[in-house]
């Protein structure tokens, strides 16, 4: 037995039930396998594998907060940090009702080598709270965040561990975190991101995800000779991810027919009118079926993803698993010929080897959505420097880092013959930089 495959069967042993996370756990070692086999001897001895797949440690707590009725409830809240190898934690908080230890550890062991791919310094952690933030009140919301952060300061800062937003966790809940991180330490300063622009945060920091899963999206098909210009594009998802993905594909001439929600899609023939998602998603907070009110040529899919509409491109900006084998056979038979992925873990393992067999354009979500993650380090250098730099210094940042990622995964794919296996070059990319680190470290 291979020391990968050893490694693993005695994960499996030990986080029995811990689907999600051994799931994502597989699929990266299984890819890395070339790398470690190149120095299983000096990783085997350093027991690298075995400390790669741990996390460094997890703080779990409970989450005491009154409603305005003056119930009381309890969630549970939970810090994954995974490793810190590279540079402090980084990774976002999400509040939903589906969060639970094996999905924020798969989430944080992503987190490591997509972070490792932006070139920035930071480690990988995750973390978050079963409390759900829908349908309740700004006031609920804050007392919920202040209760959480006043455990959770105890084991973050600005080179500790940074987290910032994700699923269920935006502007509102990063505001009344910090402000209670604020009020019980006294310090201002970086250690969360996505701030507001007036106490810290980076302009462009909500396009940054959707932006750069289209640059990287628009150099993988250069590098292939194709274009974006008149392509149709197929998207999931109506939030920040997706609706910024619209608009950079739109700029850069492609045509988006595609946006959902949890309860269907929309399919507009015409392109979609950003501006009409913009207010119902942004300002009304409404559901995505409200568009084909505004625009009556569109059409919606009660209960149905968007994944049998005939396109040239999919970009997956939803949630994990969201694409199976068949749904992806569906879109490869009705031409589509890159996928580029928005979302965490989008595409299970069925779909991703569909793509691989078909042999058309695949970047993972490790990196086609690492721009969030990317900006987020940039609004941590600019709150070190006390500084603040404009839309276009941001976004120019971000392109190069996303062109960037392209590149490294690209050239680890070719150094280990698996030329345009971009999950395979994704993951080693991320993973050596990461394992030289934890080897120059010791035994940590």
């Amino acid at each position: 037995m291979s020391y990968v495959d050893e490694v693993f069967e005695a994960l499996k042993k030990k986080h029995a039930g811990e689907d999600e996370f051994l799931e994502a756990a597989e699929r990266v070692i299984e890819t890395i396998k070339p790398a470690v086999e190149a120095n299983e001897e000096a990783y085997r001895k350093a027991a690298l594998l075995e400390r790669l797949v741990e996390p460094e440690r997890i703080i779990t707590f409970r989450v005491p907060w009154t409603d305005d009725s003056g119930k009381n409830h309890v969630n549970l809240g939970y810090r994954v940090q995974f490793n810190s190898a590279i540079g402090p934690y980084k990774g976002g908080l999400r509040f939903h009702p589906s969060v639970n230890q094996s999905i924020l550890k798969f989430l944080g062991f992503e987190q490591i080598f997509k972070n490792s791919l932006t070139g920035l310094p930071i480690g990988g952690g995750k973390g978050g709270s079963d409390f759900d933030p829908k349908g309740k009140s700004d006031a609920e919301v804050m007392r919920f965040c202040q209760s959480f952060m006043t455990e959770l300061f105890k084991y973050i800062g600005a080179d500790e561990d940074v987290p910032a937003g994700d699923i269920g966790v935006g502007g509102r809940e990063v505001g009344y975190m910090y402000g209670q991180y604020k009020r019980i330490t006294g310090l201002y300063e970086g250690v969360l991101t996505g701030k507001g622009l007036s106490f810290g945060g980076s302009l462009a920091r909500p396009e940054a995800t959707g932006y750069g899963l289209v640059y990287i999206t628009d150099e993988m098909v250069r590098n292939a000779g194709k274009s974006l210009k008149d392509a149709t594009v197929v998207i999931s998802g109506s939030g920040n991810v997706a609706q910024y993905a619209t608009q950079k594909a739109e700029q850069l001439g492609a045509k988006v027919v595609t946006l959902s929600d949890s309860n269907g899609y929309i399919y507009d023939p015409d392109g979609i009118k950003l501006d009409v998602v913009f207010e119902i998603k942004n300002v009304k907070r409404g559901r995505i079926k409200e568009y084909v009110e505004k625009v009556p040529t569109a059409k919606y899919f009660e209960g149905e993803r968007p994944w049998g509409v005939k396109c040239d491109i999919a970009l997956p900006c939803a949630t994990q698993n969201e694409i199976n084998g068949e749904d992806a056979k569906k879109l490869i038979e009705n031409g589509c010929w890159a996928v580029a992925e928005g979302a965490n873990m989008p595409s299970d393992a069925d779909a991703i080897d569909a793509y691989l067999k078909a042999k058309i354009l695949y970047m993972p979500g490790k990196a086609a959505n690492a721009g969030g993650v990317a900006t987020s380090a940039l609004e941590m250098s600019q709150n070190s420097e006390r500084l603040s730099w404009t839309f276009e210094e941001v976004d120019g940042k971000l392109k190069d880092i996303m062109v960037g990622i392209y590149h490294k995964v690209a050239e680890a794919a070719k150094k280990y013959s698996y030329e345009t296996d971009f999950v395979t070059g994704a993951n080693i990319a991320g993973f050596e930089k990461v394992a030289d680190a934890m080897m120059a470290q010791g035994m940590v």
